[in-house]
């Protein structure tokens, strides 16, 4: 199977998981872009990304954990990005695999950022409890979705002075 792309057979098995969320921002939807663009800086304003790193031109190493006591590596590969179309795509392998693209809009005076995902996990942990916990485990990536979305809107408020230093130690 090519990176970023869930086959039918894997959308219906346990492990497969399909997100959408929408961030509303009151900032511009260049900024907003802009933000999300740069994989390299998500620790700096979202907290339950622990690590964020370019490895080189347009594939980064991601590390998230929310409140559930897992941490999910993975490496995202930029598939497409179209500033003037509000997308950004990117292939993910790791822990994870399949796709997650944001599309980044204008909508009644607000910048709307819509996040989608179809991925199949490749955690043992995961994997051996997600017929039992699939509940849980969407809870924990909303709440690490909601705080994405706070945490964003700081960083942009914030960017007219000195950007948020990057966090350290595993807080």
């Amino acid at each position: 199977m090519a990176a970023g792309k869930v086959d039918g057979d894997r959308m219906s098995s346990p492990t497969f998981y399909r997100f959408r969320s929408e961030w509303h921002m009151d900032a511009s939807r260049a900024s907003v872009f802009e933000a999300l663009r740069k994989g390299e800086n998500y620790d700096r304003w979202w907290p339950q990304i622990r690590k964020s790193a370019r490895l080189n031109d347009g594939r980064y190493e991601l590390v998230a954990r929310s409140f559930l006591p897992y941490e999910l590596s993975m490496i995202l590969s930029e598939s497409v990005i179209d500033e003037a179309a509000g997308i950004l795509e990117a292939n993910l392998e790791g822990d994870l695999e399949g796709f997650s693209r944001w599309t980044i809009l204008e909508m009644e005076g607000q910048t709307v950022a819509v996040f989608e995902e179809e991925v199949v996990t490749h955690k043992a942990l995961l994997n051996t409890f997600s017929p039992v916990v699939k509940p849980l485990l969407r809870h924990n990536h909303t709440v690490m979705m909601r705080k994405g979305e706070q945490g964003l809107r700081r960083y942009l408020s914030a960017r007219q002075g000195d950007p948020p230093a990057r966090r350290t130690g595993s807080g």
